[in-house]
């Protein structure tokens, strides 16, 4: 009899053993990465364009 239970007693310990923590997960974090603006050219432009404007539209009064 102890022949025959020794070998499945030692297999149920070890197959416990196995599965005794369970699953593990492992999830990664997202990486947030932080966007580049779309419009930073917008204002470099719209100053240029005014400092365009200022030196043709300058003052060209002549006094009379």
């Amino acid at each position: 009899m102890k022949k025959f239970v020794a070998p499945i007693l030692a297999l149920a310990m070890s197959t416990s053993a196995v599965f005794a923590g369970g699953p593990v997960v492992v999830e990664e974090e997202p990486v947030v990465e932080a966007a580049s603006p779309r419009s930073g050219w917008i204002v470099p432009v719209i100053i240029g364009l005014v400092v365009i404007c200022a030196v043709a539209c300058g003052n060209d009064d002549d006094p009379e």
